[in-house]
């Protein structure tokens, strides 16, 4: 079976990238992928890869849902006792990760994440749906647990707990913003040939662009 992982390969056909493609900001340009990600129905266009380093050093990587994006960054949410907000606070440098395979493209941004405003946070979790916000309050993220029939007890005494009422935003939970200072589009090509763009911000403010050999 080994063996045979060898031998899988396939060639990038779907199209190239030229610089006269791109916008001249970054953001522009992923807002524009994205868009064309959710035309072409790609699978979770905005699951990303957030990867995050340890105080010893040691990298880790979970998947996170994109639920904005403009000038001054990403954002995801989260509950802030989990492993990768508490790596996040002691070291902020992490960098992100679109999958875009059915389009044969990726992107990947290199920044820094930053703890949102309380209002920001209340804002989104009070547009979730009642039982995410629920499920918020129940889940003590990261932490070992006996079985599940223990967390859907949780939730159940939780669903009790607010019944009839609104759901307040646990003061565990929050979000971040990764401020881009290198953002890079890769679209696959033919003969393993393909087409890399690396936007890096500069000390004025602007960003600079250039094509990356495959």
């Amino acid at each position: 079976m080994t063996d045979d992982l060898k031998n899988l390969r396939r060639e990038y056909l779907r199209g190239g990238l030229q610089a006269v493609d791109l916008q001249a900001d970054p953001i522009d340009q992923f807002k524009l992928w994205l868009k064309q990600a959710l035309e072409a129905q790609v699978p979770d266009p905005t699951a990303m890869v957030l990867a995050t380093v340890a105080q010893d050093g040691q990298p880790s990587q979970r998947i996170v849902l994109l639920k904005s994006v403009d000038q001054r960054g990403f954002v995801f949410y989260t509950n802030l006792r989990s492993h990768k907000a508490q790596e996040m606070l002691t070291n902020p440098k992490v960098s992100l990760h679109f999958p875009w395979n059915v389009l044969e493209r990726q992107v990947r941004v290199t920044g820094v994440a930053q703890l949102l405003e309380r209002n920001e946070v209340d804002d989104y979790f009070h547009r979730r749906p009642r039982e995410s916000q629920l499920a918020a309050w129940a889940s003590r993220q990261s932490q070992p647990i006996a079985s599940r029939a223990e967390l859907l007890a949780r939730y159940q005494s939780t669903e009790e707990r607010f019944a009839g009422g609104e759901v307040p935003t646990p003061e565990f939970w929050g979000g971040f913003r990764v401020r881009p200072h290198q953002v890079e589009f890769w679209q696959g090509g033919a003969h393993r040939l393909h087409d890399r763009y690396r936007y890096s911000l500069q000390a004025e403010g602007n960003w600079a662009i250039n094509r990356l050999e495959p």
